[in-house]
Parts: structure tokens; C-alpha cells; sequence
């Protein structure tokens, strides 16, 4: 494991390692942390901000490139999630805040099973009736870990999201989303089934 200080950008999002983030950056403070990570080619840490506080285990973000600069000196840019980190010291020295951070492991790549897993079987449904797409997503190379490329495609609550940022290895990961699915399902299928009869018949 290694650590070294990086600088926070707390939101309400939890940003998963390979998934995308474009980010709208209009405070002074977050202004000069984007731009100082531009100029020095450095990442900055994602943290989900919370009631009590920011979480404990953030991603960093490669900032990918500048797709807007506004006159006012906002600017749009589009992120991309890297490295798990546990937060250590945080320092409020800066206009934003600074942490020092201890980057967490990352296992290597899962070899894929021979037959589609649970978790394979599950997503599918749970893609197509959450999003109202038909076509899945292909997973690209910036997803190392086929949990977070499944993560990263559902509309799940922050705090499962969470949870799937930290937890310790692939197989906790990939059963903890098996776990969420199989109670989310049913929701999901009631929902398309009422849509599907008030499609029908006119009536809600």
C-alpha cells in the first residue's frame, strides 16, 4: 500500500474505478483545485459527501480533458475513476480540502467462469428494467473488475455504491451486488408489469 496527499473534492456521488464523471466546476475553490491538477497532470479524490461527514474510503479522478471552458471561468470537465484510497490526516490549510491518503490494493483481473455466474444472470433484467434500454453496455478496458463495470451501469443508491467501494476484494463485491439484485428485482418487475397495464388499457 502506499499513501501521499491528495486534494478532496466532496459530492453527493460515488465514483467507482473505471467508471466516467463529467463535472461542472463553478466554485472559486474547486476552480483552482482543477486547475492546479491540469497544470501539474494530477488526480484528485472523489469523496461521497454525507450528513455526518465525508465517507471514509473515496476514488481518485483522472481528469480525461476540458470539454467546455465558460468566459466567467467555469468549466465542464470529464473525469474518469482510478484508485480506491482510505482518507487519513485532512487538512483545511487550502481554500479546498487536502488528505492524506492511503491508496487500497486492487486485485488482479478475475479469470471469468466457464458459465455465466448469478450475477451475470441477474444483471440483465435488472439493467434493462431500471434503465429502459434493451441493448447492455459492453464493458471496456477501463473496468478492471467486472463489479464495478455492473455498479457503474445501474442507478443504485449511494449507499450500496458505497458499499461497493469498499468492500475488500472481487468476490464480496460481486456478491454483495447478487444480494442487492435479487431484492431489487421484484420492485423493478412490478413496476415495468404496472407501466406495461396502464400502457394497455389507459389506465394507471
Amino acid at each position: 500500500m502506499t499513501s501521499g496527499w491528495l486534494p478532496l473534492f466532496p459530492l453527493q456521488v460515488v465514483l467507482l474505478p473505471g467508471m466516467s464523471l463529467p463535472l461542472h466546476i463553478f466554485e472559486p475553490r474547486y476552480r483552482l483545485m482543477i486547475r492546479r491538477c491540469i497544470e501539474r497532470k494530477e488526480e484528485f479524490g472523489v469523496v461521497l459527501a454525507q450528513e455526518k461527514g465525508i465517507a471514509e474510503v473515496g476514488c481518485t479522478a483522472q481528469i480525461v480533458r476540458v470539454t467546455r471552458e465558460f468566459s466567467d471561468g467555469r468549466s465542464n470537465i470529464l473525469t474518469i475513476g482510478r484508485r480506491r484510497f482510505r482518507l487519513g490526516e485532512i487538512s483545511d490549510e487550502l481554500p479546498y480540502l487536502q488528505a492524506e491518503v492511503e491508496f487500497l490494493p486492487e486485485e488482479g483481473p478475475e479469470p471469468e467462469p466457464a458459465e455465466p455466474s448469478d450475477l451475470m444472470h441477474l444483471w440483465p433484467e435488472a439493467y434493462r428494467l431500471a434503465t429502459g434500454e434493451q441493448s447492455l453496455p459492453e464493458r471496456g478496458p477501463e473496468f478492471t473488475a467486472l463489479s464495478y463495470f455492473i455498479a457503474a451501469t445501474l442507478p443504485l443508491d449511494l449507499e450500496t455504491r458505497q458499499a461497493v467501494l469498499q468492500a475488500e476484494s472481487e468476490a464480496a463485491r460481486r456478491s454483495l451486488l447478487e444480494e442487492k439484485l435479487v431484492a431489487w428485482l421484484p420492485h423493478l418487475r412490478r413496476v415495468a408489469r404496472r407501466k406495461e397495464k396502464a400502457a394497455g388499457n389507459g389506465h394507471g
